[in-house]
């Protein structure tokens, strides 16, 4: 994963003229829910093994294809194409798919409860195959509190392409100027930031809630 930076966020509206965000758009991965893509064949690969079988397969390769659109079957397929076994590990993966998820990132059920209850507006923006998105909200329960998602994989579109986030602003009627988008990885933040967005890369939720207090959006006791 890219490396995240933690950039200081202006303060929302205390008489600067700075208006108060109205909306939280949130990715999934690593933002909500834990992700380890060694988890679904933990208990026949190591982690070593299955380092080497991914490099092997460029399974970064194909795990963004899946998130761009491609079927699971249409992976599968490619991945055989370049060794049956290959297809046979994926194939396993995306069966598994549901234990690659390691459960909510600590701190961020908190967050998005106490953002809704503040009456801020909570959407997801996230890099995710259509056929795999649904197993999201059962690891993380406080996805199932968002008003709605932008799934990659059911729009053809990936972040950061700044087509996915112009669809994002235009389906939610969204002023980027008072529009917080929070992800872990920093090209997707700087995408957004380029459209007007306020961008927050993900560092932690303790960060996060420090970063949110500043803009407006979080009172300096919500959570204690």
């Amino acid at each position: 994963m890219t490396e995240a930076s933690h950039d200081p966020i202006p303060a929302g509206d205390s008489g600067t003229g700075v208006a108060v965000p109205t909306t939280v758009v949130f990715d999934l991965g690593q933002v909500l829910v834990g992700w380890d893509q060694s988890g679904p064949l933990a208990d026949r690969m190591s982690r070593a093994e299955w380092d080497a079988f991914a490099a092997e397969a460029d399974f970064a390769a194909l795990n963004v294809s899946a998130d761009n659109g491609a079927t699971i079957a249409e992976v599968v397929e490619r991945a055989s194409a370049t060794d049956p076994r290959h297809g046979e590990i994926v194939a396993t993966y995306y069966e598994r798919f549901d234990r690659s998820l390691t459960g909510p990132i600590p701190g961020m059920a908190e967050i998005v409860a106490d953002l809704g209850a503040e009456g801020v507006r909570l959407l997801g923006l996230s890099n995710w195959s259509a056929e795999t998105v649904h197993f999201a909200p059962v690891a993380a329960p406080a996805i199932s509190e968002l008003e709605d998602i932008v799934v990659s994989g059911r729009e053809k579109l990936i972040k950061p392409d700044p087509a996915i986030f112009r669809l994002l602003l235009d389906r939610f009627d969204l002023d980027p100027a008072r529009t917080v988008f929070v992800d872990d990885l920093a090209a997707n933040v700087e995408a957004a930031r380029a459209l007007g967005l306020i961008g927050i890369v993900f560092t932690g939720a303790q960060d996060l809630r420090a970063d949110l207090e500043r803009l407006g959006l979080l009172g300096a006791r919500s959570g204690e």
